[in-house]
């Protein structure tokens, strides 16, 4: 149950979506905000708001979906930082 759920989130446009858009927003506005807590935040709102606005049939306890949303948002993070690390380095 666990790796279908985490499979299911890891392949969501939706929260794929919403990590890109995470990490723009973060770009932007890291002079004033920072780069560590608005990154935080939005991966525990993320892990959260998708499985409670999920019209489909639930695929796990609220909690398992919510833990291990807090997972597959992390390792898109962490795809998405490095993706524009490489970014800025190929530029230079």
């Amino acid at each position: 149950m666990v790796t279908d759920i985490l499979q299911t989130q890891m392949t969501d446009i939706f929260r794929a979506g919403l990590i890109i858009a995470l990490i723009f927003t973060m770009l932007r506005t890291r002079a004033v905000t920072g780069t560590a807590l608005p990154l935080l935040a939005g991966i525990v709102f993320v892990a959260v708001v998708v499985p409670l606005t999920s019209a489909g049939p639930a695929i796990g306890p609220m909690w398992m979906q919510i833990a291990l949303g807090l997972v597959s948002n992390a390792i898109l993070l962490a795809i998405g930082l490095a993706v524009w690390s490489l970014a800025v380095r190929l530029r230079r």
